[in-house]
């Protein structure tokens, strides 16, 4: 008998348990691969210090930095470098800054003098009623075309790998939709809030550009550390819950092949939406399909590392290119540029991303069409005369990114109707909530204290 059982050891379930150790419960985390953290991974590796996932996070709320708080000795937080205020957009086969006030977007050359006035007068303009409209309906209203094309289409690509006709704001940037819902405008939401006292967790949250020194593999260590081995399980197959009365029965196997039974009245389930039917088969199966219709985009991501380097400077987070500019790849992180030690003295890394919503084919190509794919674009794009990378890693995520689509509010609803029904069962994950890392630190702390 255990007070919470948590299945799932990615970031959103170790946090979990980290709160729960904090507040003296008895957990178990069942994991079903071999390591913990989930899509989290770091590797050193010839003065090369890179990640097999997620490379960054964002400063977006306060549990953030109570959680390095909270890992402090053992984990400290890394802020990019003030490349990260300089971000490159694909225009032309040229790299243009993307502005970041109101001036710059009326010099800049990424948007039409028509569009200029259209955002000049955003202000003016009055809210939507519609709450199912896609991102791309929502700012050609507020912004115009090229906005849209050079500068909300690229971000989506860097967080979603997505297509803004497709990704709906009150499910995928809540955030964005409120500041048009309760101000009215961007502009003037943005304004607004900027003026709001703020106490002092929450002047903390600055929305920069977080890792972990020596890598996000840190956080993961060192929650492992304060929650023990004892605490998780690995290889934990099949696994499987029941509810019965007022609690639940959890069956797995373990590595030896021996099948174990733990009750609990508290469940935490953090797996993603593909994998919900196979450890609670007795949901009703309608509710289930709601939350598996979650589409999951397939991504490439490309780690390359080059001793010396030899092309354009890097002063910047990197080059994201529009769906416009017809490339094969979605963008590229300086990763070196960002974070400290990442490379070897002089030399520069690299993480690149192909695929996404729109370019699901490329994720189909084997290694050596990605390769000649890489000495293409990155020749070109990043001025190099002779592309001999010293460090090259190709990185298949299945199930890389969930969309945030029209169906999100049927999925919501449909998950907390399960709650509701089988008191005790949390559902969380990147299903919901969001999708980046303060968004399941954040859950973390939620799903924590609804069990205490």
């Amino acid at each position: 008998m255990k007070d919470v059982i948590i299945i799932g050891g990615g970031i959103t379930g170790l946090a979990t348990a980290h709160h729960l150790k904090k507040a003296g419960k008895d957990f178990m985390v069942l994991e079903q691969s071999a390591e913990v953290g989930g899509v989290i991974k770091t590797v050193k590796e010839n003065g090369y210090i890179y990640e097999m996932g997620p490379n960054s996070g964002v400063i977006g709320n306060i549990e953030v930095n109570r959680l390095f708080d909270d890992l402090k000795g053992d984990c400290e937080l890394e802020e990019a470098n003030d490349n990260v205020k300089k971000r490159y957009v694909l225009k032309a086969g040229k790299w243009e800054a993307l502005p970041g006030s109101l001036k710059g977007a009326v010099k800049t050359p990424l948007f039409t003098l028509k569009d200029k006035f259209r955002i000049l007068a955003e202000p003016f303009r009055k809210a939507g009623t519609n709450p199912h409209e896609t991102l791309a309906e929502l700012v050609k209203r507020r912004m115009g075309q090229s906005f849209l094309d050079y500068a909300i289409d690229p971000f989506i690509i860097g967080v979603y790998a997505g297509d803004p006709n497709r990704l709906v704001p009150k499910y995928a940037l809540p955030k964005l939709y409120n500041l048009e819902q309760e101000y009215g405008s961007f502009i003037k939401g943005t304004i607004k809030k900027s003026f709001i006292k703020k106490t002092e967790d929450e002047k903390r949250v600055t929305r920069g550009v977080f890792s972990a020194k020596g890598g996000l593999g840190s956080i993961v260590d060192a929650i492992m550390k304060r929650l023990g081995a004892e605490s998780v399980v690995l290889n934990a197959a099949e696994i499987q819950i029941r509810p019965v009365d007022n609690y639940f029965v959890v069956n797995y196997l373990n590595a030896d092949g021996v099948s174990i039974e733990i009750e609990s009245k508290k469940v935490i389930s953090t797996i993603g939406a593909w994998g919900l039917d196979k450890i609670a088969p007795f949901i009703a199966k309608d509710k289930l399909e709601k939350i598996k219709a979650l589409h999951y985009t397939k991504v490439i991501e490309v780690v390359l590392g080059f001793d010396k380097w030899e092309g354009m400077p890097l002063d910047a987070f990197g080059g994201l290119i529009p769906f416009k500019e017809n490339r094969d790849i979605l963008g590229v992180l300086f990763m070196s540029a960002l974070f400290g030690n990442r490379a070897p003295n002089g030399g520069e890394l690299f993480s690149i991303f192909l695929g996404g919503v729109r370019r699901q084919e490329i994720y189909r190509m084997n290694d050596e069409q990605i390769k000649e794919i890489l000495k293409r674009e990155i020749s070109d794009l990043m001025q190099l005369k002779e592309y001999k990378p010293d460090l090259l890693k190709i990185i298949r995520h299945e199930w890389a990114i969930p969309q945030y689509e029209a169906d999100s509010g049927e999925r919501f609803k449909a998950i907390e109707e399960i709650e509701s029904e089988y008191k005790g069962l949390l559902i969380g994950g990147n299903l919901r909530n969001g999708i980046g890392m303060a968004d399941r630190i954040l859950q973390a702390k939620m799903l924590a204290e609804a069990v205490l």
